[in-house]
Formats: C-alpha cells, structure tokens, sequence
C-alpha cells in the first residue's frame, strides 16, 4: 500500500488520519474491509493510540464504520451520501468563489491556467492520482485567496467521500470533470465575473452529484 508507510514522529494522530484516509480513498483498503489498529499501527511505525484516534475521525467523517466490541471497518460507497457531500462542498466552493474573484491576481489566474492543463493531460494519460491532485490545486486557488477557514475545513471533510466515487469511475473508464468547465470557470475569474463564475462552479458541482446519482 503507497498511503500505509512508518511516518515522522510529529503530529502523529494528524499524519496517521491522512495516510489511512489517503489508503481508503485510493482504494488501497477496499470497502467493506476489516480496519485493525494494530495492523496499522505496526505498518505506520506508531503506537495504537494515534490511529484510534484517527479512527474516531475517519468514522465521524463517514469512510469509516465501528461496532464496538466487534469490528471497524471501512464503508461502502453509498449513493445517497456522495450526493449530500456534493451539495456540502459545492456550496462551500460557491461561497469561497463569490469571495475570491474580486482578490485574484494575474498570478492566481495563471496557477490555475496550469493546474487545468495538468488536469487535462493527466485525464488524456489515465493517471487519476495527477487528475486529482491537478483538480485540487486549481481549486484550492480560489479556497485560498477568500482565506475563509471554515469552508476550507467543511469542504475537506466531506471531498473524501466524492472522490472514492471519481476515483471507481475513472478506473472504470469514465472521467473526472471537465478540463472545458475548468476553462469556462478561469474565464469568468478572469474577467472578474463573480456571477458567472459562481454559476460555473455550482454546475461543477452539480455534475458530481449527478454522478452518484447514475451510481
């Protein structure tokens, strides 16, 4: 597993929720799998303790399921779910987009210019971990410039439960979203269009919730 490996012995419980969050959005711990923290720990190169508590939060966040005395494990991807978390973290990307448009600077424009052209190449080749990672980058473009905390913070606890399902679909020969929209949504910040880009972004947005919909 690429996302199970000993990790620096600094914000342990931080590190260990990331690298078991990354393996089980990666598909590298399946759904439905057994989660055991020893296992893990020992893998990670960490006592137990940081990964219950990681534990805790990945089941709070809904990657994870727990019955006590019986068995934790990781949830199935569940259509209902991916749509509230798109509806969520959509509109935490409108809000953060109303507010950054009037902020960028040419130099933003131009970070995301290259993020959706690393987007675009990376969906031509197949290689999905690049798509995403692109996806991010250009996005998180416009979460920074607002520099509002608590959207940051709400659209990254639930992206996770989306992007298990991009990842299915890119491997099962679809698409992670549209290089076109991406341009459509760097014109509009271009041009300082707070409306347009806003409109753009819900539409993004829309079309994953569409997606597990046909899930």
């Amino acid at each position: 597993m690429k996302a199970i490996r000993p990790l620096a012995r600094t914000l342990l419980r931080d590190q260990a929720y990331a690298s078991i969050r990354d393996a089980i959005v990666a598909g590298e711990i399946e759904p439905g799998a057994v989660v055991r923290d020893a296992e893990l720990a020992e893998r990670l190169g960490l006592s137990r303790a940081p990964v219950r508590e990681a534990f805790a939060r990945l089941v709070d966040e809904g990657l994870l399921e727990s019955k006590p005395q019986s068995y934790t494990r990781v949830t199935r991807v569940d259509a209902a779910e991916v749509r509230d978390a798109a509806a969520v973290v959509g509109a935490m990307h409108e809000l953060v987009t109303r507010v950054a448009v009037p902020r960028l600077f040419a130099a933003d424009i131009e970070t995301m210019r290259a993020a959706n052209a690393r987007f675009a190449a990376a969906v031509a080749a197949g290689d999905v971990d690049e798509a995403l990672h692109a996806d991010d980058d250009l996005h998180d473009v416009l979460v920074r410039v607002s520099g509002n905390r608590a959207a940051a913070a709400t659209a990254a606890r639930y992206t996770p439960l989306i992007r298990r399902l991009e990842r299915r679909r890119f491997g099962e020969g679809g698409t992670c979203r549209s290089a076109n929209l991406h341009d459509r949504l760097i014109e509009a910040c271009a041009a300082g269009d707070v409306d347009r880009a806003v409109d753009i972004t819900a539409e993004i947005w829309r079309g994953l919730a569409e997606l597990a919909d046909s899930d």
